[in-house]
C-alpha cells in the first residue's frame, strides 16, 4: 500500500508571514481594535474612522461603522471609499490589501478574507491574495468574499453565500460556491 504524506504543523513557520508593520504598532493596534471595535465601547462611527486613518487606512467620508464586533485585523492594508456601511460582526481579515469602494454595505457577520493555509503542502503554509469590492456592491449578512475575488460594480452576495471567484457587475450571486442567481435591476 502506498505511504502517503500528511500534514505536519511542526513545520509551520508564521515568521514568513510580514505583517507590514513593526511589533509595537500590531501591538498597539491589537488593543485599539479589541477596545473601539470590538467591543461594545465606542459607538461613534467618527472615532472609529480617525483611528483606522490613525493606523493607515485610507477611509472615505460619510463611512459608518457603529455597531460593536467589527473586527479588522491590518489596517494598513485597507482602502475604504465613500458613503460605506460596515454591519455589526463584520470581520475583514486583511491578510493582503482589501479595496472596498463607494457605497458598499458589508452587512452583519460578513467575512472578507484575505488568506488561507495551502491544504496541499506538508507545511500548510498560509497562501494570500487581495480582495477589491468594487462601488455599490451589497455584501449580504453571514456571507464570505474569499481571497483573490473582486466583486464587480453594484453585485450582491446574497446572505450565508460564499464568493470563490469574481462576481459581475449587477450579478446576484447565491450558494456557496456562490453561483449566479439573476441580474440586479435598481429602481
Amino acid at each position: 500500500m502506498e505511504q502517503r504524506l500528511k500534514t505536519d504543523l511542526s513545520k509551520f513557520d508564521p515568521r514568513e508571514f510580514d505583517r507590514g508593520a513593526s511589533s509595537l504598532k500590531f501591538f498597539i493596534w491589537h488593543w485599539v481594535n479589541v477596545i473601539f471595535f470590538i467591543s461594545p465601547f465606542c459607538p461613534s462611527s467618527a472615532i472609529r474612522c480617525f483611528l483606522l486613518r490613525l493606523f493607515g487606512a485610507k477611509v472615505g467620508k460619510g463611512v459608518v461603522i457603529s455597531k460593536p464586533g467589527v473586527n479588522i485585523k491590518f489596517p494598513w492594508r485597507l482602502c475604504i471609499g465613500d458613503h460605506v456601511w460596515i454591519g455589526e460582526g463584520a470581520w475583514i481579515y486583511n491578510l493582503d490589501k482589501v479595496t472596498i469602494g463607494n457605497h458598499v454595505n458589508i452587512a452583519q457577520g460578513a467575512m472578507i478574507l484575505t488568506g488561507n493555509h495551502n491544504y496541499k503542502s506538508v507545511r500548510f503554509e498560509t497562501i494570500f491574495g487581495p480582495v477589491t469590492i468594487e462601488d455599490g456592491v451589497f455584501i449580504g449578512a453571514k456571507s464570505i468574499v474569499c481571497p483573490n475575488v473582486i466583486c464587480r460594480s453594484h453585485s450582491v452576495l446574497a446572505a450565508g453565500s460564499v464568493a470563490t471567484s469574481t462576481l459581475k457587475e449587477y450579478g446576484i450571486y447565491q450558494g456557496n460556491p456562490a453561483e449566479y442567481k439573476k441580474e440586479r435591476i435598481i429602481s
